[in-house]
Formats: C-alpha cells, sequence, structure tokens
C-alpha cells in the first residue's frame, strides 16, 4: 500500500497522518505549514503539531523514484542535458586541440631558428675556407684536406624560394639602374610650390568616435582620389574622396589597427593589407563582377603586435615586423609565409624596404636600426645614435636615391642616416615638445616629411629648410604625398586633411 503526500502528492518519506482531517503528509511540509498557519491544510481546521500522528510502515521500502521522465517537457529536459555535457566535452577537447596546436607551432619557430644559426655558421665557415685557400695560394702552400677523408655535413638552408630570389635580383637590377639615371618627373612639385600650399581639403568624421583615432594612412596610385585609413575602432576604410563616400568598411581585427596598404599592380586583382595590434594580418581582394572587397587571407603566425607592413616593389611579397623580436615575408599569390627571421635580441618596432627592394630596415625599443638582406636575411649593418637616450624607433623612410635613411634619433628629432658610411650626416631637431610619429620621403627624393604631436613639418632635402608647417588639426599620426607630390596628406584624429597649392 502506497501513502501519497495530500500538500506534494508525491510519496513521503515521513508519512504522517492528522487527527483532525486523518489526511496523510509529508512531515516537514506539514510542521511547516502548521508553524506559518497553524491549521489543517485540508479542512481548515486548528491544528498542532501534537495532533500528526506518526505512521510507522512495515516494510520500510525507499520510496518510489518520482515520475520524472513520464512527460514530454521532462524528456525535452533530460535531452537539453545531455546535449549541454556533449557540448562542454567538445569544447574541452578543442582547448586541448588548440594548446597541442600551439605548442608545435612554438617547436617549429624553433626549429626553423635553429635551422638558420646553422646555415648562418656554415656560410661564416665557407668564407673563412675561401679566406684561407687565398692566404695559402698567395704563400705556395697546398690547400689543407680534411684528416681522415672525413667531411663536413652540409644543411641546407631554409632561405627564400629560388623563383622569389629571382624576382627581387631583377627588380633591383631593374629599379637600380633606372634610379641612376632619374630625375624628378616633369611638371613635379617644386620647392617653391610646396612652400605656398595651404588647407585645401577635409575629410571629417572617419571611424567612429569611440575608440576615436586614425593610426595609418595609405593613397592609392591607381586611383589617386582613393585612400586608406586604419583606426582604433578596428576598422579598415577606404573612401573615395571625389564623392566623398566610404567605399569599403573592412573588419576582422579585434584590436586597432596599425597599418594599412594597397597592393596595385597591373593586370592583377587589388589588395588591401593590414596589420593590427591583435597579432593579425589581413588582406582583401576586389571582386570585379561585385566591385567589393573580399576576405582573401588571414595570417596569425606572429605571436605579439605587428608594428610595421611593407609592400615589396617586385609587388609579389610583403612583409610584416613584430613585436615578438621577428620579421616575415608573405607570398602574394598564395599568401603562404616564405621567409621568417631566427629571434633577434630585441623586440621590432617599425619596418622599412629599400627603393631597390634588396635591404629592410627594422626599428627597436632600444633606439637601434638593424639593415637586413632581405634574400639571405643577414644582417648588413646596425645603426645606433651615439650617446643616445634609449627610444623607440617607431618609423623608417629610405630615400628613393637609396643612400639615405631618415629615421627618429630621439623622441623630438630625425636624424638622416649614409648608408654608405653609416653615420648620420644630418640632425633636424624639432623641439622638445614634439614627438616624432612618422617620417616619410617623397618620391623625388626632394622632401622629407615628419608627422608628429604638433602638426607636420616638410623641409628640404641636403639644404635642410622647413618649407612647410601644418599644424591646423593638431597632432598628425600619419602623413602622405600625392600625386606628383602636388598635393600633402595627414590623419589627424578623426579626419584626414589634404594641402596643396591654393586653387
Amino acid at each position: 500500500m502506497s501513502f501519497f503526500c495530500a500538500i506534494s502528492g508525491e510519496p513521503p518519506l515521513e508519512p504522517v497522518v492528522s487527527a483532525k482531517s486523518g489526511k496523510v503528509y509529508e512531515k516537514r511540509l506539514i510542521v511547516k505549514y502548521i508553524h506559518e498557519n497553524g491549521t489543517d491544510p485540508t479542512t481548515g481546521e486548528k491544528l498542532e503539531e501534537s495532533d500528526l500522528i506518526l505512521i510507522k510502515a512495515n516494510p520500510e521500502n525507499a520510496a518510489p523514484r518520482p515520475p520524472s521522465h513520464t512527460s514530454i517537457p521532462a524528456l525535452l529536459q533530460l535531452l537539453q542535458n545531455e546535449w549541454d555535457a556533449q557540448v562542454l566535452g567538445t569544447h574541452a577537447l578543442e582547448q586541448k586541440y588548440n594548446a597541442a596546436r600551439q605548442e608545435l607551432s612554438y617547436a617549429l619557430y624553433a626549429q626553423d631558428a635553429a635551422n638558420r644559426v646553422v646555415a648562418r655558421l656554415i656560410r661564416e665557415r665557407d668564407a673563412a675556407r675561401e679566406a684561407l685557400s687565398n692566404v695559402q695560394a698567395s704563400m705556395g702552400l697546398a690547400p689543407s684536406q680534411p684528416a681522415n677523408g672525413e667531411e663536413d655535413v652540409e644543411m641546407s638552408e631554409g632561405g627564400l624560394p629560388a623563383d622569389i630570389i629571382s624576382q627581387i635580383d631583377e627588380t633591383h637590377k631593374t629599379l637600380s639602374a633606372a634610379r641612376k639615371k632619374r630625375k624628378p618627373p616633369q611638371g613635379y612639385a617644386t620647392v617653391a610650390e610646396v612652400k605656398t600650399y595651404a588647407a585645401t581639403h577635409t575629410v571629417p568624421s572617419l571611424h567612429s568616435a569611440s575608440p576615436a583615432g586614425i593610426n595609418s594612412l595609405a593613397l592609392s596610385k591607381v586611383n589617386p582620389s582613393q585612400f586608406l585609413t586604419g583606426g582604433n575602432d578596428h576598422i579598415v576604410q577606404l573612401y573615395d574622396r571625389s564623392t566623398d563616400k566610404v567605399l569599403a568598411s573592412l573588419r576582422g581585427h579585434t584590436k586597432k589597427v596599425n597599418h594599412v596598404a594597397f597592393r596595385e599592380k597591373e593586370g592583377e586583382t587589388t589588395l588591401i593589407l593590414s596589420a593590427g595590434a591583435d597579432k593579425v594580418a589581413k588582406v582583401w581582394g576586389h571582386e570585379s563582377a561585385s566591385g567589393e572587397y573580399i576576405p582573401k587571407a588571414t595570417i596569425r603566425s606572429h605571436k605579439a603586435e605587428l608594428t610595421g607592413l611593407v609592400v615589396h616593389p617586385t609587388k609579389t611579397v610583403f612583409g610584416l615586423s613584430s613585436a615578438d623580436k621577428t620579421y616575415s615575408l608573405y607570398d602574394m599569390t598564395n599568401f603562404n609565409q616564405i621567409f621568417r627571421s631566427a629571434p633577434s635580441d630585441e623586440a621590432f618596432s617599425s619596418i622599412a624596404v629599400h627603393p631597390d627592394g634588396t635591404l629592410f630596415a627594422l626599428g627597436t625599443p632600444t633606439s637601434t636600426i638593424h639593415i637586413y638582406d632581405v634574400r639571405t636575411g643577414a644582417i648588413a649593418a646596425s645603426l645606433t645614435p651615439p650617446d643616445a637616450t634609449p627610444f623607440t624607433v617607431n618609423t623608417l623612410s629610405f630615400s628613393e636615391n637609396g643612400y639615405h635613411l631618415a629615421s627618429p634619433n630621439s623622441q623630438s628629432t630625425v636624424a638622416v642616416w649614409d648608408l654608405r658610411k653609416e653615420k648620420t650626416t644630418h640632425i633636424i631637431d624639432l623641439g622638445d615638445d614634439f614627438k616624432v610619429n612618422k617620417v616619410l620621403y617623397d618620391y623625388s627624393a626632394q622632401f622629407l616629411s615628419v608627422a608628429g604631436s604638433q602638426g607636420a613639418r616638410v623641409f628640404a632635402n641636403k639644404s635642410w629648410e622647413e618649407l612647410l608647417r601644418l599644424d591646423e588639426g593638431g597632432e598628425v599620426s600619419d602623413i602622405a604625398f600625392g600625386e606628383q607630390g602636388k598635393e600633402i596628406w595627414g590623419a589627424t584624429g578623426r579626419e584626414v586633411r589634404i594641402w596643396g597649392a591654393a586653387a
């Protein structure tokens, strides 16, 4: 025989019967009811705890299981609980998979670094052997042979692919030959014209108001009215000045966008590249059918913030620098990594490519600039200002003449380095309150622009005369020369300002 509680409707664990109504209750429920109301819940008569009679069932069987799975809602709840358990288990497996993948990636990077160190040692060994052979030949001695016929084990270097090196060499040969004879193009801006430049146009309210600010600016050479901006709002914007419209707002970064660039090559798709503080570089390609830019690649090969982005003069390769103490190169045909430098002793804070395409300059947070050979990854030179208080080299620019490199010499000065002598030829003092954000040579190598916390300045190359002071919009985070040097563009806050000859 089974009892059911008159309050809960379930079999009681400790059944009692009311002397007033004769109903069976769960003891803990009826005692609580009596304390609160003092009456029998069925008849409403006055009831005290002494009126409850404990039922002693024999045998004392365990209470039957509540019928919780006999309804559709209960079954649905059971299935939901099982599904949740499966999802949580899958999530745990994904976490373990990602951790194993990251460990494997670190191991591969370490192996790659070891391979490059061995390759460098082999090059140094071969150079020493050649030097020894030359000395022996000059002294009339026979070249020494390895003892017992032993030979060193050779290890191939994981450098750039042969076709990429061939492209770089061909580009270098073409550009260096043309550069030596090149003069400013006909109709290019002159010193006298630049002195007369004034504000001609402002593009306001770009990017979000919070967080506000533009970090990077890039101009299109194919469509001079179009430009790119990268903002603190994690967005890359493509804007058309002629129509005053945003052509594309490209999303995908989770932190501020530090650098943006175009890749414009005749006969190939126009690419938009970006590098962010989220360690990610992204590539979008123009789709002629829809006219939109669609994602082409997302690169997550670095372990720290990306501090630089350059498109190589071959226009088939681009490079990234990172605070993880490495830089890397990527093939634009398939977006695969084709080179990763061995970890340096210092983080990299900026990157620039030589106009001939054979050298990279990389800045560091400790005032030093390292010059690397693009083809081998070897350091060609290291430039450090003498007796300088350590500062971050956050921007670099090669002159189009190929001989000079502009960089900060402190937070408020700019140095012009002669790469042939590896020393500074001139220091530009901008004032103690000026903080340098960007240095940039123009295409003709006639002008050097400096953007910073108190606007922008334009100087004449060689004479270093200050030609122009642009401070209407306050701090300028990035600066660019327009077509034929007829305009100067600057990013100020959420605005892009344009200076040029008055109409």
